[in-house]
């Protein structure tokens, strides 16, 4: 089965942030990240590794103010490549989930390439931040996502002490559910994975 290839490249220029976003879905994990926002970038790595996708991210915003306005903008344009790469959905399995643990940590994500943006995120953080990043701001990356990428994603952290832990389960989980269901099922060549005939 030939399959076109899954590839975007979006840019984004706001009073607050200017940025572009280049998607490979059919990857090999390749990754890189000019942000200014490390911690971020690190979680970005987890998507780009466990769900092989290649992603490259330059962004310069207002950070002097803080992070909000890059981490937020940086989910949209990344939910605008990744529906512009994805393409008709055709033949994939649509859905995908994955548990992930790290030491005492465990989360879980589900998501369905559905085309109806919803995000159920339930990350009970045990403290405010990780080193000078806010945690807060994980939603904020994730709605951003999910609303432009047109998916329902649930997350949930089911237990974990550590915050960089709990943060870095779920972003591993996000890139391994995505890698599922993003994945061209062979019982389902040329077909929409809906009753509806669209996503």
């Amino acid at each position: 089965m030939t399959q076109s290839a899954r590839i975007a490249k979006v840019s984004r220029d706001t009073l607050e942030t200017q940025m572009t976003v280049e998607l490979n879905l059919d990857g090999t994990g390749v990754s890189s990240f000019d942000t200014g926002i490390p911690f971020l970038e690190h979680m970005l790595d987890q998507i780009a590794r466990h769900g092989l996708i290649d992603i490259d991210i330059k962004a310069k915003g207002d950070l002097h103010i803080d992070d909000h306005h890059t981490v937020e903008d940086i989910g949209i344009t990344m939910g605008q490549a990744f529906t512009k790469a994805v393409g008709d959905k055709k033949g994939l399995r649509r859905y995908g989930h994955a548990y992930v643990p790290l030491d005492e940590a465990l989360s879980r994500v589900v998501l369905d390439l559905s085309g109806r943006p919803g995000l159920e995120f339930h990350v009970p953080f045990t403290r405010s931040s990780v080193g000078d990043f806010d945690v807060d701001l994980f939603h904020e990356f994730f709605q951003g996502f999910t609303n432009h990428a047109m998916v329902t994603l649930h997350v949930d952290c089911l237990r974990g002490e550590n915050s960089h832990h709990q943060i870095e389960t779920v972003f591993k989980a996000f890139g391994r559910a995505l890698r599922m269901a993003l994945e061209f099922d062979p019982r389902m060549e040329g077909v929409m994975p809906s009753t509806k005939g669209k996503l």
